[in-house]
């Protein structure tokens, strides 16, 4: 790659020091204001027109605004609250509002800006409403993998959206202990969405499909780059995982990135985490490379620039000491406005935007109002982190430096600055900006406790007290001051939590119940069969996963409430199936499979005459043990029987076109049919044998047999995937047996990307059929989750 910047390379703190020129300046515009306290009135004379829309005296409306007001964290009930009570068109407009001057850079004023607003806030009441409206039961859609999936589809995007759920996941296992997974997926997932929003913003409304297909999917690929290096790089070096010395290589290392456009090879490494730097290293040297690639020459050097700016600010705050008392308010300030604005500008480039000069002063004037508002919600935890921030300095040396700037009172200015000055006192401006100011301490109250926020308020509003009165007024009383972004921000926090600790709790559930069942299925040596015992133990011992048996033990106990003890022939009955299904699709005359479950198949330790009749064997072991459900009423035993013995015979019949399909092309919907009937009804019996011991409605049944069709479907297609790009040593059994065979697979018919799109159709009909069961089986989402993200 050729070097991306030579004047960087001549002197590469130059454009470090134009923009801190330029920061410098502004930033002594609003020390001047701060001195002057020219804001408090100003401020005072925009509230005083503001609250007449946020603060409601009469009874009635009072009544309205609590009756069944739900908690605003609820997230899909606070929604239909909102549209019940009629608010939902201004919470919206506000929040887009808010979202086109953060991110955007827009000025409201615009009448362009207006119409774009109101489309937005169109489509997004419209997508809120549906998905999730009681009626349709979808309360997960729209952002669940499923509804973001069939988004992707309405925009021919989905094969970059599977790239990018792949990286999420990739990232989020790569997260180091120190530092919070969930709060890396939530910023990734951020800055896609923002660099997602400006390219939307910049696209003509001319473009083809195809364009527009191809602009969206390379602004997530550019998104999910630039995203990357904030838990690879800010949040890592802020961690304190890293050594001293690990942290001077590494920050050395993307400083060497952005002065020579190259990333310098890792070489050795000096400390214990060599191992997790390393995937870092490889991760962002391939989104670095992504994005300069993208880049033109018009937007190159300043992409090289602003993220130079941005890293270097970053590491003048990072070095800075909480124990030195001598810091300038320059020195505590200037940083921060440079990398809250420069952080925006550098999305802009990334996309290859033209320069705006009006975008670029308000996103410059902008970043600080931001960064402010963050640093006063985080001052706590950054104090115990030791961190310096104008806060936590404030907090610890107000008192013996009469000369350092109020943060709080710096806030407030730039608020006055920005509604006067940037947004020439526009009155929606003016109303988004104070509605978000309100909201973030109304949001910190609530957070920390009335006594706690006294404590605050008493340290940085001592300075005003009439100001004060007037700011706290409005914290009391001032509704409809609330945001969807945040909404959607402690949503996803919530999501991403509880999915980790289901996905736990799943993980513990499979390994728990899989070690019972192993204890259960040996079976007991009698001398008139002993080599068929033999051989179907060696059979059943294989390291299998159990995920028929463990689906029915936590269908039938967990969720329908029958005893484990009577269900423990099922259960047996079930693997045995399974495992004679196995045999009988190993053997020469079949798939001629050498190994199974991390051994050799079963026809080569004994041989081919043994193996088919434990197949068989093993068959009647399942008939005899389902017999042996004493604890049921004997006709529903019978029902379940008759139901086996049809299963069985349609899996034999899917197992029979398979082989007779070898050698030959097939039709997606035959693929779909064999896969269907030798994998998809397994776990179809698996799910429906518990119900009808449960008594369990016939609607349930036919959900739980469309869930099954399609997760049946999707398994197949992922062994077909594996059995091109897995491991040998984590499937156990080789690869390319497909191949070999000359078998029709969901590979050799779609190709990669087209099987990994249709495993990604059956898993949203298979959840979209989980929204259709009266329980939520959240064992049975995540049993989706890992068919189609697991590695063996």
């Amino acid at each position: 790659m050729k070097c991306m910047n030579k004047e960087l390379i001549k002197n590469p703190n130059l454009s470090y020091q134009i923009a801190e020129q330029k920061a410098a300046h502004y930033f002594h515009s609003l020390y001047k204001q701060v001195v002057e306290k020219t804001y408090v009135q100003t401020i005072t004379k925009d509230i005083q027109s503001w609250k007449r829309n946020h603060i409601h005296h009469s009874i009635l409306s009072f009544i309205s605004r609590g009756k069944g007001k739900p908690d605003s964290r609820a997230y899909h009930n606070y929604i239909q609250w909102l549209n019940y009570t009629g608010k939902l068109d201004n919470y919206l407009d506000r929040s887009i509002s808010y979202i086109f001057m953060r991110d955007l850079g827009k000025a409201l004023d615009s009448p362009e800006t207006q119409t774009r607003v109101k489309r937005v806030v169109d489509n997004l009441k419209n997508q809120l409403i549906h998905s999730g409206s009681p009626e349709r039961n979808t309360k997960n859609e729209m952002f669940s993998m499923a509804g973001l999936y069939r988004m992707a589809q309405k925009e021919g995007i989905e094969s970059t959206l599977i790239w990018v759920f792949n990286k999420l996941k990739t990232v989020s296992a790569n997260i180091p202990n120190g530092m919070d997974a969930e709060n890396a997926q939530r910023k990734l997932i951020k800055i896609i969405a923002g660099v997602l929003m400006n390219e939307m913003e910049e696209m003509g409304d001319d473009l083809s499909a195809e364009e527009r297909s191809q602009k969206l999917a390379d602004a997530i690929r550019l998104g999910y780059s630039y995203g990357l290096t904030y838990p690879f790089i800010d949040d890592l070096l802020d961690a304190g995982i890293l050594s001293i010395e690990e942290e001077k290589q590494y920050s050395n290392l993307i400083r060497t990135s952005l002065i020579t456009g190259i990333v310098p090879k890792l070489g050795n490494w000096p400390g214990k985490n060599v191992n997790l730097i390393r995937f870092i290293h490889s991760e962002l040297r391939d989104a670095f490379e992504y994005i300069t690639s993208s880049l033109r020459p018009e937007t190159r050097k300043k992409f090289f620039e602003q993220a130079y700016v941005f890293f270097h600010s970053q590491e003048v705050d990072r070095i800075k000491d909480l124990s030195n008392p001598n810091y300038t308010n320059e020195e505590l300030y200037i940083p921060v406005i440079l990398k809250s604005s420069s952080s925006r500008l550098i999305v802009r480039s990334v996309i290859n935007a033209p320069e705006d000069e009006g975008f670029d002063n308000r996103t410059f004037f902008y970043g600080i109002y931001n960064q402010l508002a963050d640093d006063f919600a985080d001052m706590y935890e950054d104090l115990k982190d030791d961190r310096v921030t104008p806060y936590t300095y404030y907090l610890k040396y107000h008192d013996q430096r009469a000369d350092l700037i109020n943060p709080f009172e710096l806030y407030w200015t730039v608020i006055s600055n920005l509604i006067h000055e940037v947004y020439h006192s526009d009155s929606k401006a003016c109303e988004v900006i104070l509605d978000r100011a309100i909201n973030g301490l109304k949001r910190y109250k609530e957070r920390m406790g009335t006594d706690r926020y006294n404590e605050v308020m008493q340290l940085f509003a001592s300075g005003n007290p009439a100001f004060n009165r007037v700011i706290q007024k409005m914290v009391r009383k001032a509704d409809d001051v609330d945001f969807f972004d945040k909404l959607l921000r402690d949503h996803m926090i919530t999501t991403l939590r509880n999915q980790r600790n289901e996905q736990e709790i799943f993980k513990d559930t499979v390994e728990s119940i899989r070690n019972e069942i192993n204890q259960i299925l040996k079976i007991p040596k009698t001398e008139d069969v002993e080599p068929l015992i033999d051989a179907a133990n060696y059979s059943l011992e294989g390291d299998g996963k159990r995920l028929r048996p463990i689906m029915t033990w936590v269908m039938g106990v967990n969720e329908y409430g029958l005893n484990k003890s009577a269900i423990v022939p099922l259960l047996k009955a079930l693997e045995y199936l399974h495992t004679a299904s196995l045999v009988f699709d190993d053997l020469p005359s079949q798939d001629n499979a050498s190994t199974r479950r991390g051994r050799p198949t079963l026809h080569q330790v004994f041989n081919v005459s043994i193996a088919e009749l434990t197949g068989l064997f093993l068959t009647q072991k399942a008939i005899e043990e389902q017999a042996s459900l004493e604890q049921f009423d004997s006709n529903i035993v019978l029902r379940l029987i008759h139901y086996s013995a049809e299963m069985t015979a349609v899996m034999c019949k899917g197992q029979a076109m398979d082989l007779d399909s070898k050698g030959k092309q097939l039709t997606l919907e035959q693929l779909n049919t064999i896969s269907f009937y030798k994998t998809g009804l397994a776990f179809e019996a698996s799910l429906i044998m518990p119900a009808l011991l449960a008594r369990v409605k016939e609607s349930e049944i036919t959900a739980l047999k469309k869930f099954a069709h399609h997760a049946g479907i999707a398994f197949q297609i992922k062994d077909d995937l594996l059995d091109v790009e897995g491991d040998t040593k984590l499937l156990g059994k080789p690869i390319g047996k497909d191949a070999e065979n000359n078998n029709s697979t969901f590979v050799s018919i779609l190709g990669s990307d087209g099987a990994r799109k249709e495993m990604w159709e059956h898993y949203c009909q298979a959840m979209e059929a989980l929204q259709e069961l009266p329980r939520n089986i959240s064992f049975l989402k995540h049993l989706l989750n890992y068919i189609v993200n697991r590695d063996h």
